[in-house]
C-alpha cells in the first residue's frame, strides 16, 4: 500500500486534487474529518475540540488502512491538526506529534498558496496570502525537519494537477 498525503494551507486544491488522484489512479480516499466536525458543530471551534477532531481523522485513516488499498490518498493528516491548533489557539495536545510520527507516509504533496486565488467556502479563515504562506512555511519546515518524503506542488490549477499526477505516477512505478 502506498500512502499519499495532500497537505498545506487552505484553498490550495487539496480536496480537488485528492478526488482527481483517486479518479486517475484508483485507490481509497480519506476526506478531512474537521469539515464534517464543523458541519455537525456549527460554532467556533475550540482548543478542547482538537483531540476529538484528531481522533476522528485517525479513525477514518485507520479504517481506510485496514482495507489495504494499493493506494491510499489522504486529503489531510494530523500535521494539519497540529498546525491549525497552534495557529488558532497557540497550543496543541502533546500526543498528536508522536501519533503522527508513528505512522508511515510514502509521499506528502505540499500545495503552495501562490499563483491561485483564495476561495471562501464558509469554513476557511485565512484570506490573506501572508497567512497562508506562513502556514505553508510551517508545514514545509515540519516535513523537512522530520525527514518526510515531500513534493512541492505549485502553479495554476492545470500545473498542480500535472505535477501531482506525475509525482503519484512515479511513486506507484517505484
Amino acid at each position: 500500500m502506498k500512502v499519499v498525503v495532500l497537505t498545506g494551507p487552505e484553498s490550495t486544491g487539496k480536496s480537488w486534487l485528492a478526488a482527481g488522484l483517486q479518479q486517475q489512479f484508483g485507490g481509497l480516499r480519506v476526506d478531512e474529518y474537521v469539515r464534517w466536525f464543523i458541519e455537525q458543530n456549527p460554532r467556533d471551534t475550540r482548543l478542547a475540540d482538537i483531540p476529538e477532531i484528531a481522533r476522528g481523522q485517525l479513525q477514518w485513516e485507520d479504517e481506510a488502512r485496514a482495507q489495504q488499498p494499493s493506494l491510499l490518498i489522504l486529503d489531510t493528516h494530523l500535521l494539519s491538526n497540529i498546525l491549525w491548533s497552534q495557529t488558532l489557539f497557540g497550543d496543541c495536545p502533546d500526543w498528536l506529534e508522536p501519533e503522527l510520527l508513528a505512522r508511515h507516509y510514502d509521499l506528502h504533496l505540499l500545495l503552495s498558496p501562490e499563483q491561485i486565488d483564495w476561495t471562501d467556502d464558509g469554513q476557511r479563515c485565512q484570506p490573506a496570502l501572508r497567512e497562508r504562506l506562513a502556514f505553508y512555511d510551517a508545514t514545509k519546515t515540519w516535513l523537512e525537519e522530520h525527514r518526510q518524503p515531500l513534493q512541492i506542488i505549485q502553479g495554476d490549477w492545470a500545473e498542480r494537477q500535472l505535477r501531482a499526477f506525475d509525482a503519484v505516477r512515479v511513486l506507484l512505478a517505484g
